[in-house]
């Protein structure tokens, strides 16, 4: 097998080297069928205890009860953005987000085109989204209170969700999902792109607690309810089937050889704390964000001037070291640590940023 880099991308992704493995010796004759996985029906047995055994696998790694539901809906994160205020907004109710970056932006003006009354009770804007803002008021008349649980571009977390005061959370966890055990009962809906921590790009998963599906407006279109998806398991037309499949591996690889949630949350907080551990003892490295706010998943970072960082990641990519250079939009250097970033990765970046930073 050819040598694999270490892949610092920020989405799509590393994924855990078993799952591939098993993809590879699979691909041309999934479980006996003498069909790819790419070439089975969606209607098939075999597909179908596929999309169940991750939607059973989903279920225990959260410990979700039997009025949650979990769905795959195509147009990843983003579609989501509006499929939530259509459905899910009451009439005459204001909808509230906390805005800390560039997905939370987006998500605001979806649901302001649309002309629901949107209410942004608190943002971290005023020090360009470097922290996450803890000080806000929830309108109890709210339909629900959205966030961010991990913002990707500008590498801040929340550490401790929003406390919704009985108001439904919605939380685009895209960035983090499935990194760390959280309390599932204030949700009323999580949304996340498959592509940063478990699976390939084009598909988001979708957990959905029952009370909210009394919402959805009947003249929605039929592709953007919940409830289709929910009424037809997922299968209301042709899913991105490998997509799925492939989810179903990850979800198995975090469930049986990890050890689930809190395992992993350990591991990541261990591989976080290695790179940030350089950055603070550094005379090159600068942090971009609070530190109380720092991301587990996606560490950002300046290197001296823009020469100096310039010199950095080309030697990075030179040492096998890939996905590193910042967003288009900040610049700078990123490190993301998703669950599949092995520690074998993190070590050689810790070892190539403490070398680089010697030989100035």
């Amino acid at each position: 097998m050819e040598k694999r880099v270490h892949n610092f991308n920020p989405g799509p992704a590393t994924l855990p080297l078993p799952v591939l493995k098993e993809i590879k010796e699979n691909f041309l004759n999934f479980r006996g069928s003498g069909m790819s996985i790419v070439e089975i029906s969606h209607r098939s047995t075999l597909f179908e205890e596929v999309i169940n055994d991750a939607v059973d696998r989903t279920r225990r790694l959260l410990g979700l009860d039997d009025n949650y539901h979990v769905v795959f809906i195509q147009g990843s994160a983003s579609l989501q953005f509006c499929m939530i205020p259509m459905n899910l907004a009451l009439p005459g109710s204001p909808v509230n987000y906390i805005n800390t970056g560039t997905w939370s932006t987006k998500a605001i003006k979806e649901a302001q085109i649309q002309g629901k009354d949107v209410k942004v009770i608190a943002t971290s804007e005023d020090k360009n989204f470097s922290y996450i803002p803890y000080d806000y008021k929830v309108d109890n008349q709210a339909s629900y209170l959205h966030f961010t649980s991990n913002n990707t571009i500008k590498g801040t977390q929340w550490h401790q969700f929003p406390d919704g005061q009985g108001v439904p959370l919605i939380s685009d966890m895209s960035s983090d999902f499935m990194s760390r055990p959280f309390d599932v009962k204030p949700f009323g809906l999580i949304y996340a792109g498959a592509q940063k921590n478990i699976g390939p790009s084009g598909i988001a998963m979708v957990i959905i607690r029952d009370d909210m599906l009394k919402r959805t407006p009947d003249n929605l279109p039929t592709m953007l309810k919940y409830t289709t998806f929910i009424d037809n398991k997922s299968l209301v037309n042709t899913p991105p089937t490998f997509a799925i499949y492939v989810i179903d591996l990850v979800l198995k690889w975090l469930e049986e050889t990890t050890g689930g949630l809190k395992e992993m949350e350990r591991i990541n907080k261990e591989k976080a704390s290695l790179i940030y551990e350089v950055i603070d003892n550094s005379e090159i490295y600068q942090g971009t964000t609070e530190v109380k706010s720092r991301s587990m998943m996606n560490l950002t970072f300046r290197v001296g001037d823009e020469e100096l960082e310039g010199r950095f990641l080309v030697e990075a990519v030179e040492n096998g070291l890939i996905g590193l250079k910042g967003h288009r939009s900040v610049g700078g250097c990123r490190a993301s640590l998703y669950n599949a970033v092995t520690m074998e990765s993190v070590k050689s970046l810790v070892k190539f940023m403490r070398e680089f930073e010697e030989k100035l």
